[in-house]
């Protein structure tokens, strides 16, 4: 098993020769057997000890344990106790989950502090191929059928190339003792009845099954490195910032699993990327949302946006000066009428004597109306927008200034309210310049 070990972290290039490794010690048996293979392969281990609390004088059995063990080699060993419960409570999430978050960031904070290279932790083969099975049980997509992976980071699993009777007999071998988790002997974990009921079962057709899983579990693991830069690539043709050209998605070899790969990233389940993907040609605007982000359908494209959108912004205009938005500056001035009229977009006059000061900078709000100057009568501003082709995304950025009483006199950078523009009678103007940030 040794020179397997050896030749596995070697081939993945896990460890430096002689290298310091923290080692995530449980004292079950995978655990016991990775100290004592690194410790005979040369490396400078310490070990860490979690003692959740969730199975009461088991729990302190296990840490009595590895305390013996650790003096026994003379591996300097970190015990660190928990409230797995509160921890779960408090965020709303399982006790597996809160032990997960808990012993993970643990491990990081030691790691850094020791100076350890890298955190050994005990999975071997037969946990990736339980772990094969159980994401094709769920539903997953490729990347759950490589199983697990030798490196995550500064995570390494150097048993992997090693199988659980492999460990028993190099552990009676060597005539190392081991603590038994007995939540690990019952079903009441989907992980558990896998390992004690499913795997079984298929091993009456095929004894070999798990090394046959965990081959194929390699194979696709290689098959993903190209799927996945053929996706990069497929994104780069397809994707803008934030915005899918439909189109261009369509001329993919498989638009679906391009949509899969950019959507899914982002929270967004099967069901929501196949109603996505099935409004692809339908006609209209049309919003999904997962709740932390929504994709918008409309003119041949799909944009993402988060969904809470843009905080709205509001402030309060001086006549002279300049005042710093998210996205762009407004520059205002006051000065007498010269004649002159800019003919720039994002460049206003407009008179005084109409105006009600103070003036406001907002962002647009739903229902809002303003009197476009050269057309009659009121406009809504997402109307407005919706013809000038605005995509959702600069609508909802888009500014206004208002006077005193709430009326819209410019959209900025499109087009000033006719009731404020220049008169034959105005003798006094104040001059804005929106400047967007590049």
């Amino acid at each position: 098993m040794i020179h397997k070990v050896e030749s596995f972290i070697s081939r993945h290039n896990l460890l430096s020769p002689g290298a310091k490794v923290l080692v995530a010690l449980s004292g079950g048996a995978d655990s016991v057997a990775l100290l004592v293979a690194l410790l005979k392969l040369g490396y400078r281990c310490e070990a860490v000890h979690c003692n959740f609390h969730l199975r009461g004088t088991e729990s302190d059995r296990d840490e009595a344990f590895v305390k013996q063990l650790c003096e026994k080699k003379e591996v300097k060993l970190n015990i660190t106790h928990f409230d797995t419960t509160a921890h779960a409570k408090a965020h709303g999430i399982s006790i597996e989950m809160a032990a997960r978050e808990l012993r993970y960031k643990l491990f990081e904070e030691l790691r850094s502090s020791s100076g350890a290279e890298a955190i050994a932790v005990a999975h071997h083969r037969d946990d990736s191929a339980e772990t094969v099975l159980l994401n094709l049980i769920r539903g997953t997509g490729i990347k759950g059928l490589r199983g697990i992976q030798p490196r995550n980071g500064n995570i390494v699993r150097p048993l992997l190339c090693v199988g659980r009777a492999d460990i028993i007999d190099y552990l009676e071998w060597r005539g190392e003792k081991f603590v038994t988790d007995s939540t690990n002997l019952t079903t009441d974990y989907t992980r558990n009845k896998i390992r004690l009921e499913v795997i079984p079962k298929l091993a009456e057709i095929n004894p070999s099954i798990l090394d046959s899983l965990a081959a194929t579990a390699q194979r696709i693991a290689e098959a993903e490195l190209i799927y996945s830069q053929a996706v990069a690539e497929a994104t780069e043709r397809v994707k803008n910032e934030n915005c899918i050209d439909i189109e261009a998605l369509k001329r993919e070899i498989s638009p679906a699993t391009v949509l899969h790969e950019i959507l899914s990233p982002l929270g967004f389940n099967s069901t929501q990327i196949g109603n996505i993907y099935d409004a692809l040609d339908s006609d209209g605007c049309r919003e999904i949302t997962n709740g932390s982000w929504r994709v918008v359908k409309e003119r041949g494209s799909l944009t993402i946006l988060p969904q809470s959108g843009k905080e709205p912004y509001y402030g309060i205009l001086p006549q002279e000066g300049s005042v710093n938005t998210p996205t762009g500056t407004l520059q205002l001035s006051t000065h007498p009428f010269d004649g002159n009229i800019p003919r720039e977009r994002n460049s206003v006059y407009l008179d005084m004597d109409s105006l009600k000061l103070p003036l406001t900078l907002r962002t647009v709000k739903q229902g809002d109306r303003f009197a476009p100057f050269g057309m009659r009568g009121t406009k809504l501003v997402s109307d407005y927008l919706t013809d000038k082709k605005r995509s959702t995304a600069e609508k909802e950025q888009q500014l206004v200034v208002t006077d005193a009483g709430g009326t819209i006199v410019w959209l900025v950078n499109e087009r000033p309210a006719s009731p404020f523009c220049i008169k034959e009678s105005t003798k006094e103007v104040i001059h804005l310049t929106w400047r967007k940030k590049i």
